[in-house]
């Protein structure tokens, strides 16, 4: 009597896959609902840790968003599983990265400050992940020819022209009361790099320079560069730093009782942040910024202010621009069909989403750099963060010189 073969794997697989077939279903309709990992990755620990931890309650609200809707429907209804990562440094983002790539995801988002952007994109060429970065400003990120690195927000360049065309039209708006500049900049990629093209672009516009102090992050003291300042005494006081720094540099201001014409922030780490104007309004009043905000006219943007505030969480520049990169990366994968990291990159490079939260255009990426991004002019107003420019969807009318604080 002779035995029957024992089935094999290969065979118990064919017999499901024809079976699926007879039912109707798709052969790989198991495979289509797997969940599809994208790395957040941000400074959670560290000196720019409330950044870092604002950036991924960004990212995972539009995670929330995007699974409830039903998933990423070019793949099945896939849902996206977030893989954590924390980069307090730029050494330890490449590590993560690392990580990250071992741990299957198909994608990168983050990481915030530009000192950790430069190296983790670089790592995550290497793995070919495509990096979607949300805001890292230094425009060498997207100048290096890594065809994996994405920047939605606008870049220095582009963040710097525009806030000195709108300081100049705000200063002859007023009869031209501001002529003298003093420059304060954290001392990395970011602040010296921001400083430099500062003190290039400002006497093209009629401003004259009159002082630049670099400090390094963390700071604990401004007293002696408010001292510089204040013997100065410039028409205006253009801050470049992150949020620790900034909400100390003006507290210092105020003690000191110096008084220019505006603070006006370029990327003023505490600028356009609820918690600096709740935490230390009499010091941040009037104070203007350049900085990445949303368009509070759209009804999108209404839905994620009121899911910010039903999770406890400030609203502020981080959370918004990791929310719509969210959205615009979970788009390109849901474009591609597919979780191969070469397909998502060439569906990002071809992305034209524009259903997200932000003052853009569509999402146009040219040789990386999002075109449609920009960044607008706040200042805060009682317990508000108003926007005054540009004025398409300016919320107040800019009040310069301000009024000085006591």
């Amino acid at each position: 009597m002779s035995k029957r073969p024992l089935a094999t794997r290969r065979h118990v697989l064919a017999a499901g896959t024809a079976a699926a077939a007879l039912m109707g279903f798709p052969a790989l309709l198991g495979a289509q609902a797997r969940t599809v990992k994208i790395g957040v990755l941000h400074p959670v620990t560290g000196g720019l840790s409330y950044s870092g931890i604002q950036g991924r309650h960004g990212a995972q609200i539009a995670i929330d968003e995007i699974n409830a809707a039903g998933g990423l429907k070019g793949l099945g209804g896939a849902k996206i599983e977030p893989v954590l990562a924390d980069a307090p440094s730029g050494p330890a983002g490449v590590a993560e990265v690392a990580k990250l790539n071992e741990a299957g995801v198909v994608a990168i988002q983050g990481p915030f400050a530009s000192g950790i952007a430069l190296p983790t994109t670089q790592e995550a060429a290497r793995f070919g992940i495509p990096f979607l970065v949300d805001v890292g400003v230094v425009d060498q990120i997207v100048q290096r020819g890594l065809t994996n690195t994405f920047r939605f927000g606008p870049g220095f360049g582009k963040i710097t022209g525009g806030a000195l065309d709108n300081l100049a039209a705000i200063n002859d708006a007023a009869g031209k009361p501001a002529k003298t500049v003093f420059l304060v900049h954290e001392d990395g990629a970011f602040g010296g790099g921001m400083a430099k093209l500062m003190a290039t672009e400002l006497p093209k516009r009629g401003f004259e320079v009159v002082g630049t102090e670099a400090h390094p992050t963390p700071h604990r003291d401004f007293t002696n560069i408010v001292l510089k300042i204040k013997s100065a005494n410039p028409d205006l006081v253009i801050p470049s730093n992150y949020l620790n720094e900034f909400v100390l540099f003006a507290r210092t201001l105020r003690q000191q009782r110096v008084n220019p014409k505006a603070v006006y922030a370029v990327l003023g780490g505490g600028a356009s942040n609820i918690k600096f104007v709740k935490e230390h309004n009499a010091d941040a009043q009037h104070i203007m910024d350049v900085n990445h905000w949303f368009d509070p006219r759209k009804p999108q943007s209404q839905a994620f202010q009121r899911a910010v505030e039903a999770k406890g969480v400030d609203l502020t520049y981080e959370v918004m621009l990791n929310h719509a990169c969210m959205h615009v990366l979970a788009e390109a994968i849901d474009r591609a069909g597919s979780t191969d990291r070469a397909k998502v990159t060439a569906a990002l490079a071809a992305s034209t989403f524009d259903r997200h939260i932000m003052p853009y255009g569509p999402t146009k990426f040219v040789n990386g750099q999002n075109e449609g991004a920009q960044a607008v002019n706040t200042q805060i107003v009682g317990q508000r963060i108003e926007v005054i420019f540009p004025r398409a969807f300016a919320s107040a009318q800019p009040v310069f010189p301000v009024p000085p604080k006591s």
